[in-house]
């Protein structure tokens, strides 16, 4: 069933990411005050790609700080349409021991030409770092023995205490789980 499920979300994986949008590999245009176009270079941006055992470091920190680690694609939309609430959550939050790590799943082939013009377009803040590890099955319950592989999906940590959920956020919603491990 697991084999299954994970060939069934490699299959769709595989479809939504080559839908459209054919920009160049290198830059991302973006139209700012009366339509004069600005180049802004995603060569710059340098983008940590990690497998599983290398990833797995920043679910087990213990240094009283919160760690929210939010699991998503640039395909995804439920996920791109909560990622502003990670980027304010990490702005109103600068400074009071919590961290917001994006965990990009987009396929290796797409980071130059989605996921570092997608990080440059939305202003992303938030470190972004790719898990590129296809043993999807050997990896998702590592994360949490209760998680489908479905996104958007997030962890919440401080030390030994966490919270999975497998869905997606408004802020309010994600605010108010946050504050929970700050007490």
């Amino acid at each position: 069933m697991k084999i299954f499920k994970s060939l069934y979300f490699l299959t769709l994986f595989f479809l939504f990411s080559n839908c459209g949008n054919k920009k160049s590999s290198h830059d991302s245009v973006n139209l700012i005050g009366d339509n004069h176009p600005t180049v802004q270079s995603t060569s710059s941006i340098d983008l940590e790609v990690y497998t599983f055992d290398e990833f797995s470091k920043f679910l087990n920190k213990k240094d009283d700080r919160v760690y929210i680690i939010n699991f998503w694609a640039t395909w995804c939309a439920p996920c791109v349409k909560e990622l502003p609430y990670f980027e304010k959550i990490k702005k109103e939050y600068e400074g009071e021991n919590v961290e917001v790590l994006l965990v990009s799943l987009d396929f290796p082939h797409l980071y130059e030409t989605k996921l570092k013009p997608f990080i440059v377009s939305k202003k992303l803040k938030s470190k972004v770092v790719a898990l590129d590890d296809p043993d999807m099955n050997g990896w998702i319950p590592k994360v949490d023995s209760t998680w489908t592989g479905s996104i958007p999906a997030t962890m919440i940590y401080k030390n030994n205490a966490r919270k999975f959920f497998e869905q997606s956020f408004t802020y309010d919603e994600l605010n108010t789980e946050l504050k929970q491990f700050l007490k």
